[in-house]
């Protein structure tokens, strides 16, 4: 049996910029919450090309999408500048519970969720956070996952302006629209249903676009990633088979995100 690592998916690569489609699953880089994980994208994405990279920004472990890194030291600190003044925009797509409304803005601050591994960096005052969101496409099911006869869907796209831990997933939860698939802050009866019956044991949380400068030339780049058979499958089955394109042709939410 074959059990050799499939190549990360590279989206844009030049001397000074690497850009993947992480798959879900796999942590960015070694991280004391999970202790057994052997693979990262740091060390994959270094081995598969042969250079050092730095990783810009991250990506949790059950959610796919772009992740960028650097090159060199050069370009890292450039666009980790770009990314503290807000000057990156991020867009995601996501699958909730219920019927989202057509758009807005979510201006709700967080606390840092507790960490056990991180003594004395927990902060007890709620931080800034906003996201700001649209509904692309709804659907009702014949299943009565709760206690209606009929279970409503939305897939939303959710441009976070801050970068806070699981501020999208924390977000959508206080919107009363959870993402499907998340363990901890989404709704159990309906992630087993979509996991046993729809074929979709994942987070449904998608990094489908990026909008940066480019840190030499200056260029602006737009960066998608395709999203994975499972999440594809899915829309595909909704009635929802082009999101990253209807995400793409509608443009950002109006202010940059980071």
């Amino acid at each position: 049996m074959n059990t050799e690592t499939p190549p990360l998916e590279i989206l844009y690569e030049d001397n000074h910029l690497v850009v993947i489609n992480k798959p879900a699953g796999l942590l960015v880089h070694r991280s004391p919450v999970d202790r057994h994980e052997t693979r990262f994208a740091v060390q994959l994405l270094r081995d598969q090309i042969g250079k050092f990279v730095y990783p810009l920004h991250r990506l949790d472990k059950p959610t796919s999408g772009v992740l960028v890194f650097a090159l060199d030291k050069s370009a890292a600190t450039q666009m980790s500048e770009q990314i503290r003044g807000h000057d990156v925009t991020k867009r995601y797509l996501c699958v909730v519970r219920g019927h989202c409304p057509d758009v807005g803005r979510i201006d709700h601050a967080l606390r840092e969720d507790p960490d056990k591994y991180a003594r004395g960096q927990h902060r007890e005052e709620p931080q800034e956070a906003v996201s700001l969101y649209r509904c692309l496409a709804q659907t009702e099911i014949d299943a009565a996952i709760e206690t209606y006869p009929c279970s409503r869907y939305s897939l939303v796209e959710v441009q976070p302006i801050t970068g806070r831990r699981h501020q999208i997933r924390r977000h959508m939860k206080h919107l009363s629209h959870p993402i499907i698939g998340d363990a901890k802050h989404g709704r159990g009866r309906h992630n087993r249903y979509f996991a046993k019956e729809l074929d979709c044991p994942r987070l449904l949380l998608h990094a489908a676009a990026i909008n940066l400068r480019h840190p030499v030339s200056g260029e602006l780049l737009t960066i998608t990633a395709p999203l994975d058979t499972v999440f594809s499958g899915l829309l595909t089955r909704f009635g929802w088979p082009s999101a990253v394109d209807t995400l793409l042709s509608q443009g950002p939410l109006g202010e940059p995100g980071s």
